[in-house]
């Protein structure tokens, strides 16, 4: 079972007064990577936020926003007096020196940080015991949405290296032919420059079998069918993050697949090896996707 790092949840519950509404958003990353907006009323808590969200959420960019409301509405703002009249001074004479307009001075201050806060109430123990439950719903909520997206995924790479496989038993039956056509072009090329009679045939068989030893593509065909069957079997299992297994296998087929082509020496094992880098970039795309 797969799940992709693409997902999202909300939960929303009501809490003595104040109602908690968590928001979940992530996407691929090679890490753990938050992006967290909390009120001033949750910062006590934030470093246990992150660690329940980097436990559960594991791996990927995610962005966490935290709002609190108080009896369905936003809670009370207040204006700090004497930080925008400071504000409203300095930027008056800014004005006044670039002879700029001043008309909308007022509210642009009204934007500028701390010059508008909420409440400060502070969140109690007990508030916060129940606050975890919604962070817990909002977090069971995205790695359902993660599942959900995973099984496509899955399915995506289960053709893929299905596709590889196929193509590979094509590519072993050229093989064969692939020796006697070598076999042929060397006889040819030195009956065309010294004539056949001036060629040692034993010694001649002797070097053929030398050389086809080091092009021969057995080796790396056993290698690729155990990594796609081992890729398979990692799809099956239980564990919840295996996106770097997963890629570095794939680099392994890369390999095999590359040499394959490096030794092929034939147009028609070529246009297999083509198609099979072709499947595996497919599923190397996808495989970022992947918790």
């Amino acid at each position: 079972m797969l799940r992709s790092m693409t997902g999202y949840g909300r939960a929303e519950r009501g809490v003595g007064g104040k109602v908690f509404l968590v928001e979940l958003r992530s996407l691929n990353g090679k890490q753990f990577d938050l992006l967290l907006k909390i009120p001033a009323q949750l910062k006590p808590f934030e470093f246990e936020i992150r660690n329940i969200l980097s436990q559960f959420l594991v791996r990927g960019s995610v962005e966490c926003t935290i709002t609190i409301k108080q009896n369905g509405t936003l809670k009370p703002s207040t204006v700090n007096l004497d930080l925008a009249a400071s504000y409203y001074t300095q930027l008056k004479e800014l004005a006044d020196s670039l002879e700029a307009d001043d008309t909308q001075l007022l509210a642009s201050i009204l934007r500028l940080p701390e010059v508008v806060a909420t409440s400060s109430d502070q969140v109690g123990d007990t508030d916060w015991e129940e606050f975890k439950k919604v962070i817990a719903d909002a977090v069971q909520k995205i790695n359902q949405h993660r599942i959900d997206e995973g099984k496509a995924l899955e399915q995506e790479l289960l053709l893929r290296i299905e596709n590889i496989e196929t193509l590979q038993q094509k590519l072993m039956t050229y093989e064969p032919l692939r020796k006697q056509k070598i076999r042929e072009n060397i006889l040819r090329l030195l009956d065309e420059q010294v004539g056949s009679d001036g060629v040692d045939m034993n010694r001649f068989e002797q070097e053929l079998i030398y050389y086809i030893e080091k092009i021969d593509v057995t080796e790396e065909q056993v290698r690729l069918t155990n990594h796609c069957v081992y890729f398979k079997t990692l799809l099956a299992e239980n564990e919840v993050s295996k996106g770097r297994k997963l890629s570095f296998l794939l680099q392994e087929l890369g390999r095999e697949i590359n040499t394959t082509g490096s030794k092929a020496y034939d147009s028609d094992i070529q246009k297999c090896v083509v198609e099979m880098k072709d499947e595996l970039e497919k599923a190397k795309e996808q495989v970022l996707n992947i918790l």
